[in-house]
């Protein structure tokens, strides 16, 4: 069945980070697929999580910080990042800020991104 999405929500985050979800439980109530668009100031910082989700980062200015098991990895405009379910990560922004869309399968939810506090 089709259905335009006429534009996103718009979901508070500590730490002025602005998120617009477009596809996904809160703004269209699906559970399969998340797909937010992303806008992170310079010296933004999340906590570490370890998500029972993949997720896929395109970033579209700026650029994003991944610190994973392996080390940190830049992520620059017009690169990409994935993660595996159940691996553990952590987003910061570049000095910069950044811009980007990330995709979650199945669909991101605050529960399943098991958090760190």
């Amino acid at each position: 069945m089709v259905k335009r999405i006429d534009g996103p929500t718009r979901i508070p985050v500590p730490g002025g980070k602005v998120i617009r979800e477009y596809v996904g439980r809160v703004n269209s109530g699906d559970d399969r697929v998340s797909i937010a668009y992303m806008v992170a100031p310079s010296g933004w910082e999340e906590p570490a999580q370890a998500p029972e989700f993949a997720e896929y980062t395109l970033v579209l200015k700026g650029s994003v910080v991944v610190e994973h098991d392996g080390g940190a990895t830049v992520v620059s405009a017009g690169q990409a990042f994935v993660s595996e379910p159940g691996e553990r990560i952590r987003y910061t922004s570049g000095p910069s800020g950044a811009e980007y869309v990330a995709v979650c399968l199945p669909a991101f939810s605050p529960d399943a991104a098991h958090r760190e506090e």
